[in-house]
């Protein structure tokens, strides 16, 4: 599955990438060369221009692969949005003259321009929106794929995390009491550096255990003060299960310490 993710996501990196040289190689057919480089001022230093425009992959010499690459990818992963990219490739059924708004980006592989009364009604420019908005389509795939992710990666983690805390439960139940506790500190401490990582806040500690953690989300204000304290009372019990030797957990302790982790799991994200 993995391998299949990364394969995936690597494939939608490449076609946005090549869809936007496509973009700039569609526009650069449809606009004068004085008129490309007003475009891309500012994008391209103006002495390096003309080897950029060399290097550019030819339209409608690339766009079909792109299409096809795309739009499996797109089944994949958007599918509520296949037939608005498909309609913007094909020639609709029906259609009875060619306009602005109707035209697809077939009739650009095919060079058509519409003229009426020996004006130029519609040219292959009109193309140029269709073509973006296929890319956009792309884009939102890219960014669903993303969300996808940890949306996958998230549920995982919550399954593990109960899978954890059921072998804690039933260690305590069968009266082994530290390990109980080792075990709900483990996952408590796993899921406030998720929280941390999701949030974008820095975890500067080497080994930064549940305390350290705890006050980072509090500094964030990512937790309220009942939390933070809250999380404090687990990580004083979590800690006299690992490191007092001196003095034994009670099973009400440790109860005390899964029920808690537990509430937080699902109250902090």
């Amino acid at each position: 599955m993995a391998t299949n993710i990364d394969r995936i996501k690597s494939d939608l990196d490449r076609l946005v990438a090549l869809g936007s040289l496509l973009d700039l190689s569609m526009v650069r057919s449809v606009v004068s060369e004085e008129e490309f480089e007003k475009l891309m001022n500012g994008v391209v230093p103006k002495d390096k221009l003309k080897a950029f425009i060399k290097k550019l992959p030819k339209f409608n010499a690339s766009y079909e692969a792109w299409y096809s690459e795309a739009l499996v990818l797109i089944k994949q992963v958007l599918p509520d949005r296949v037939a608005n990219f498909v309609s913007l490739y094909e020639k609709p059924r029906g259609r009875k003259e060619v306009e602005y708004g109707n035209y697809v980006i077939q009739d650009y592989l095919q060079g058509l321009v519409v003229t009426q009364y020996g004006k130029t009604k519609v040219e292959t420019s009109a193309a140029v929106p269709q073509f973006r908005q296929q890319l956009a389509i792309l884009k939102a795939a890219e960014a669903r794929f993303a969300s996808s992710l940890f949306e996958i990666k998230q549920l995982v983690q919550a399954d593990v995390f109960d899978r954890e805390l059921g072998s804690a439960r039933e260690l305590l139940k069968n009266k082994f009491v530290r390990a109980a506790g080792a075990i709900a500190g483990v996952v408590l401490e796993k899921h406030l550096r998720q929280v941390c990582e999701d949030h974008g806040v820095k975890i500067a500690k080497k080994n930064a255990g549940i305390s350290d953690l705890n006050e980072l989300l509090k500094a964030g204000s990512i937790i309220e003060i009942p939390q933070w304290r809250h999380i404090s009372m687990l990580g004083d019990i979590r800690n006299l299960c690992v490191h007092n030797k001196g003095s034994e957990p009670t099973s009400e302790q440790v109860k005390d310490l899964l029920d808690g982790t537990d509430k937080i799991l699902k109250a902090v994200s």
